[in-house]
């Protein structure tokens, strides 16, 4: 993939004679789709990793709040439509885990982006965080949802949260990774009981 992503960027600059505006348009679409490519291979990889518990973390302090606050305003722009993602003030502030600050970072804008592009019932994902606690250890909840739905997932009733779909659509391997991550720092994810897409509620232990 390297190789052929080499060979494509020699012919954008020109390097075998000048291209006409339609070569030039499918070669760009064929740098996109290597780098799509190359992307899906890396996450691939670092399931497999992950899944054979031979994956590297680099561990420390992680304040939680800072860690999602950060992940949303390093957020791309959508590609299809404005959908403003928001943090709502919670109790949970200030909590922090001991974790891999790059890895839990990734994981979340996985979630974000699969959850933003698939709600429909408003242009505004909102993101809550709360204290509470998890198989019997302080942890922080942290819920994804449009407005109607935000207030029932902060709860964290489990009895109201499914199994989050890791392998949604259009998604590649990202959530099957981020999902990995959370277990591997004591964690879970799940979605809305009533089938709600665009909704997702994380767990983490914290110290």
């Amino acid at each position: 993939m390297t190789v052929v992503a080499g060979y494509v960027r020699m012919l954008l600059k020109d390097r075998a004679g000048a291209l006409n505006p339609e070569q030039r348009r499918l070669l760009e679409e064929a740098e996109r789709s290597c780098g799509r490519l190359s992307m899906l291979l890396a996450e691939m990889s670092d399931l497999s990793n992950l899944e054979a518990g031979t994956a590297t973390f680099n561990r420390s302090a992680v304040d939680l709040t800072t860690l999602v606050v950060d992940t949303i305003a390093a957020l791309p722009d959508a590609a299809d439509r404005e959908v403003r993602v928001s943090f709502a003030r919670g109790n949970g502030e200030g909590a922090q885990v001991t974790g891999d600050p790059v890895r839990l970072k990734a994981a979340f804008t996985a979630i974000l982006h699969a959850l933003r592009r698939e709600l429909v019932t408003s242009d505004e994902l909102l993101v809550s965080q709360r204290a509470g606690d998890y198989e019997g250890q302080p942890a922080t909840w942290i819920a994804f949802g449009d407005a109607r739905h935000i207030e029932t997932l902060s709860a964290g009733a489990e009895a109201m949260l499914v199994p989050f779909d890791e392998w949604r659509g259009g998604c590649g391997l990202g959530l099957a990774v981020a999902r990995r991550v959370l277990d591997a720092h004591g964690g879970a994810i799940w979605s809305p009981a009533d089938g709600t897409k665009a909704g997702a509620v994380v767990v983490l232990p914290t110290v």
